[in-house]
């Protein structure tokens, strides 16, 4: 039997399949021989075991079209990444480790900025200025009132979102919004596997029944909120390469190689001071850039 692997806890690994019921299954040892763990997004194969109880085994992972190295899922088409517009404010910095984060894993991403009921139309304008700036979509929604929820849907129908942002800024009111019927699965396996109130510690992928097709499956995936993101793979060199509205302004730069941050004659900070930059964004790119640079000399100070 086909299905979805939806969350996978402690070596038990939950399948979604298309008789619409959700097995416990554990994968076969001859997956560690092989090196390859069953992730959460895998189609897989799967031997019932037990029907009664729907329990089985999972005897085959499916070929993959992609793999997320943070957070450890697959087959994921898009990200969403989603933050408050107040209460709390958005952390900028957070917000570009999330971009860079996705850069790295070649993840198309859709920015959607939550309560927009009780924020103000300047404190939009600054957040679309700051990133559409830089090509990203940009959207605002209130989960609490339903506001941009149409259009959110049809960012989402027919394919399989990951959907990444701190915690506190309504990630699952919008999860259980979308997916009503979460609630009351996710309570079913945390009784099952014996493990109180659920709280996002583990990946978990949602089927949407009323966003899909026969020929298109619409998923959404909660992830773990985050406080901080640590870059890796990322140094001096390479940071402007994340800020892609750098691109254009780069050859006003007087000197090659231009980090942007002390040169004189600097096509970017040029374009920072018309506006033509987000200024944010800029001062992101400089403190990262920073933190970038005192690792990079710590990590020769110990040689």
């Amino acid at each position: 039997m086909q299905g979805k692997i939806v969350k996978g806890i402690s070596g038990f690994y939950y399948v979604d399949t298309a008789d619409g019921n959700i097995y416990e299954c554990k994968a076969k040892g001859v997956f560690r021989s092989l090196g390859i763990k069953p992730l959460v997004g895998d189609d897989v194969i799967i031997d019932v075991i037990d029907e009664e109880n729907f329990k089985g085994n999972v005897t085959e992972v499916l070929p993959r079209k992609n793999q997320l190295l943070r957070p450890p899922v697959a087959n994921v088409d898009q990200a969403v990444i989603l933050f408050a517009i107040v209460k709390p404010n958005p952390s900028y910095n957070l917000l570009d480790r999330f971009l860079i984060m996705m850069q790295q894993q070649k993840l198309p991403v859709v920015i959607c900025f939550n309560k927009q009921d009780i924020a103000t139309r300047k404190e939009q304008q600054e957040l679309s200025d700051a990133y559409e700036k830089c090509g990203y979509r940009v959207m605002f929604i209130s989960v609490a009132t339903e506001n941009g929820i149409d259009e959110l849907k049809c960012v989402l129908k027919g394919k399989t979102t990951v959907v990444a942002g701190p915690s506190g800024v309504g990630k699952s009111s919008l999860l259980n919004l979308l997916h009503p019927e979460g609630q009351r699965e996710t309570g079913e396996l945390s009784r099952k596997i014996d493990r109180g109130k659920n709280t996002t510690r583990h990946s978990e992928l949602f089927f949407v029944p009323a966003l899909s097709d026969k020929e298109n499956h619409t998923f959404v995936m909660d992830t773990p909120g985050f406080t901080s993101l640590e870059m890796r793979d990322v140094t001096t060199e390479t940071l402007q390469s994340y800020y892609t509205e750098f691109a254009r302004y780069e050859p006003e730069c007087k000197f090659g190689g231009c980090s942007h941050i002390s040169e004189p004659v600097c096509g970017i900070k040029e374009a920072v001071e018309r506006g033509d930059i987000a200024k944010v964004r800029y001062e992101n790119y400089c403190i990262l850039y920073e933190e970038l640079k005192a690792k990079k000399n710590y990590g020769k100070s110990r040689y």
